[in-house]
């Protein structure tokens, strides 16, 4: 904790001091350009990744970066309800889906259900992700744990991409040109990122 509190004053001495025109201006509203959906995950810094300041970046961050399914419901649901907000209100001009390397969410869909037994609620998210690990099991063996991983993740977020176009305000807005949607993978270790092409069905490396 007092690792936190330093980094507290630190911010209000170093960062907050040098930017103080930027917070300034952020204090009435925010407008940012994009929608960054990614990983709970620690090792993932969307601002780093992408050189980016506060209010540039609306995130949302949830196990294994998934989209829900659009449908009505009465439940809450935070993912779909902060889509919404950022697509509606605050209007983005992109979203990013962003996923990443050694993801604990994609591996634990690849492994058996009892491994998950005491965490019931996080079982029940990652059930969004089934549909592509059965692909994932159905197409790479067993004997091939590391493409099993690869193809996991990046298949994973092609399938949020697809969520995402099933939205109808989204769609609206992707075929007025007001939107853009793209899928990101990034590799933890590498610093690389690569980006999916629909045109190729492949994720290409934009930063190499």
């Amino acid at each position: 904790m007092q690792r936190l509190l330093d980094g507290l004053v630190q911010f209000r001495r170093g960062d907050f001091e040098a930017h103080r025109d930027l917070f300034k201006g952020l204090k009435a509203e925010q407008k940012p350009h994009t929608l960054f959906i990614t990983c709970s995950d620690s090792r993932v810094d969307p601002n780093m990744i992408t050189g980016t300041l506060p209010g540039e970046l609306f995130i949302i961050r949830n196990i294994a970066n998934l989209v829900p399914p659009y449908r009505d419901t009465p439940e809450y649901v935070s993912t779909t309800s902060a889509i919404e907000y950022a697509v509606l209100a605050l209007e983005v001009e992109n979203i990013i889906v962003c996923g990443h390397s050694n993801c604990g969410g994609c591996a634990a869909c690849l492994q058996p259900e009892e491994t998950l037994e005491m965490m019931p609620h996080t079982r029940h998210w990652l059930e969004l992700a089934s549909p592509v690990r059965d692909r994932v099991l159905r197409e790479i063996p067993a004997s091939d744990p590391e493409a099993r991983e690869w193809m996991m993740e990046q298949a994973n977020i092609v399938e949020q991409l697809k969520h995402l176009t099933a939205y109808p305000y989204i769609y609206q807005k992707m075929l007025r040109k007001q939107l853009t949607i793209s899928g990101w993978h990034y590799i933890i270790e590498t610093g690389e990122v690569f980006i999916y092409d629909r045109y190729v069905d492949q994720f290409l490396l934009a930063n190499g």
